[in-house]
């Protein structure tokens, strides 16, 4: 029984991981091309990392003992690997754990207002969510795992509320609009929803190396999010004209708020703010728990309770700093996370699966080339959006021509 509880916990984990913020700007980046090519970039991009969660799964069960990305970037690439893996590990999750206790403080400083009347001090939320998340992380994955599965329980009761309301609002007409050169303003953000592989050395040793089990675990629980994906896709882009998206795409604001702007209901305004929370807060828990054991591995900590308390004060404190001190310092490698994304999991694991036994021949090498150019691509869109070069596919929809 504890075999397939752990089971169902390790694919809640996952699909918790992937379903974050990144799916707020989902239907905001992908709406200028449009339902249908939206709805066919998607399994591809599920199924391209899909391919390299495979990767890092038999990469890690190549070598022995609990081990996390830093260890088998060393042991397959050598110091290079070591160096690369540190640096893009950190900045990515770093910033990531930052940007949810920024974007999640709020939040849960409504939910304490709204549970027991008592208004909390905007610079004491931060505070409030580490110590609440920090308790769990602590405990390990197997707290994080039944946490999860509640906050995954909210997650799908806000999503039902949402989707509910949605169907009587649709106007079949938007899915008429087809603009296929503007999807790769929505490639980026589909490499950052589709995240969960930094879980897997945790899920890796919590699922005690059943490789049969792992391998079902990575596709049943990164199934989760592209159906989750694909529906919210549908609903949003089927009621929220390119104009609108177009609007929230210049004031940076998430897909709920022009889809309540729209259909003006009390209950989904309610389970808009509680999906954004949830769809946080369920990230978190996956990134915050992989950076502990990510930092545990590569700084060789003690499995006690010292060891614990002293990972997780690395864990939360460096991001919460900056929060409170200097947010924008995080939000420039925020604005980069697709890049960190396509190094860390397309990138590396292609070229640390290199030289397994399993990955030979002329058809699996093809494999791996084909996943780093395809990461590389994704990089250039990014840096091309961040410097401004595929603004022009917006303009249209910017002038309202």
């Amino acid at each position: 029984m504890i075999k397939q509880n752990r089971f169902l916990g390790s694919i809640l984990l996952i699909a918790g991981t992937s379903i974050g913020a990144a799916m707020l700007a989902l239907p905001i980046k992908s709406g200028f091309a449009g339902f249908i090519p939206s709805a066919f970039i998607l399994p591809v991009i599920w199924f391209f990392f899909l391919i390299t969660a495979f990767l890092i799964l038999d990469v890690n069960l190549s070598i022995p003992g609990e081990t996390n990305m830093v260890s088998m970037a060393e042991k397959t690439l050598g110091l290079f690997g070591k160096v690369l893996c540190w640096v893009v590990y950190i900045l990515l999750l770093y910033s990531l754990t930052a940007a949810y206790i920024s974007g999640s403080a709020p939040i849960f400083s409504d939910v304490i207002r709204w549970a027991f009347g008592v208004e909390v001090p905007e610079f004491i939320s931060p505070f409030l969510i580490v110590i609440f998340f920090g308790f769990f992380v602590y405990h390990g994955t197997k707290t994080v795992d039944w946490v999860n599965r509640f906050f995954m329980l909210g997650l799908i009761i806000s999503y039902l509320m949402l989707i509910g309301l949605a169907p009587k609002e649709i106007n079949p007409s938007l899915y008429r609009h087809f603009d296929t050169p503007a999807l790769l303003l929505a490639i980026p953000i589909l490499f950052t929803s589709f995240g969960y592989h930094i879980i897997i050395p945790s899920i890796t040793t919590y699922e005690r190396h059943n490789v049969k089990k792992l391998r079902l675990t990575l596709l049943i629980g990164s199934l989760i999010p592209l159906l989750v994906y694909f529906l919210w896709e549908f609903f949003v882009l089927g009621i929220v004209p390119t104009s609108s998206l177009a609007s929230a795409w210049v004031e940076g604001a998430p897909s709920t708020k022009p889809l309540i702007e729209l259909i003006n209901h009390p209950v989904l305004e309610t389970g808009a703010r509680l999906f954004a929370f949830f769809a946080i807060v369920t990230s978190f828990l996956g990134v915050s728990l992989s950076l502990r054991d990510f930092l545990r591995d590569a700084l060789k900590m003690k499995k006690t309770k010292k060891g614990r308390l002293f990972a997780c004060i690395l864990t939360f404190i460096p991001p919460l700093f900056f929060v409170l001190i200097y947010p924008s310092g995080f939000l420039l490698a925020l604005q980069y996370a697709g890049v960190f994304v396509a190094i860390l999991l397309g990138i590396l694991p292609a070229l640390m699966a290199w030289n397994l036994s399993n990955y030979k021949g002329f058809f699996k090498k093809s494999l791996l080339v084909t996943i780093i150019l395809g990461s590389f691509f994704a990089i250039g869109l990014e840096i091309s959006e961040e410097m401004g070069f595929l603004k022009p596919l917006v303009a249209p929809y910017l002038t309202g021509k």
